[in-house]
């Protein structure tokens, strides 16, 4: 039970933090991409002070160990929290959305620029705006040519949630971590939730090929 209990905490966190994450990051990468590129000189100031926050952002989240962000999350912002099962997800929740998209911004952001300047401007003389363009031209497009790397953060973030057990959350890994402490056996629990991981992520890899795989067909089409 408690590795039932502990893989359905960890592929809630796992889902719900690659979705904060994936809005996070696609923010992100439009600013940055839309101060990229517009000339220097239109380049208001709010659009400047919004992607100078945008870079603080990816240099302290990408350049700090995510165990450490996770902690100062728990013991600092949410010093006064109750250590209950909802808080504690909550937590993990909003540290690895907050991190994972990071990494998303820059995989989306290389995705936007990877397109044809000429679909912005193809989406513009039809009358769009630029938010409508990115929304239904740029964006799906950009996501087509990222999914692979995508597909690699959401294995990664599925590995990187056994860190929860430092705050207490009792995820996959502490599930294993208890049976250990009761039985005084670390053979059986700790190579069980390894097989456990190792077959989540082949599971994941083989729905990431088959969604590969149907996007290639519609693009033949």
């Amino acid at each position: 039970m408690y590795f039932v209990k502990g893989i359905r905490i960890t592929l809630l966190v796992t889902v719900l933090a690659l979705v904060l994450g994936v809005i996070l990051g696609v923010l992100v990468a439009i600013i940055r991409s839309a101060h990229d590129q517009q000339p220097v000189k239109k380049r208001g100031i709010v659009l400047r002070l919004l992607n100078g926050l945008c870079k603080v952002y990816l240099t302290v989240i990408r350049g700090t160990p995510m165990m450490v962000q996770l902690l100062i999350m728990w013991f600092v912002i949410w010093a006064g929290a109750r250590a209950t099962d909802g808080n504690l997800i909550r937590c993990a929740v909003i540290s690895f959305g907050i991190n994972s998209g990071a990494y998303v911004a820059e995989i989306v952001r290389s995705g936007i620029m990877s397109i044809d300047k000429g679909q912005m401007e193809a989406g513009r003389s039809l009358g769009l705006n630029y938010v409508s363009t990115m929304r239904f031209v740029i964006i799906p497009q950009a996501f087509k040519n990222v999914l692979p790397a995508l597909g690699n953060e959401l294995i990664t973030l599925l590995k990187e949630t056994s860190i929860v057990t430092v705050i207490g959350l009792k995820d996959l890994t502490k599930g294993a971590m208890i049976v250990q402490a009761n039985t005084y056996q670390a053979f059986v629990p700790f190579i069980a939730i390894a097989v456990i991981y190792l077959a989540l992520v082949m599971l994941l890899s083989w729905l990431l090929g088959r969604m590969e795989r149907r996007l290639r067909q519609s693009d033949i089409r």
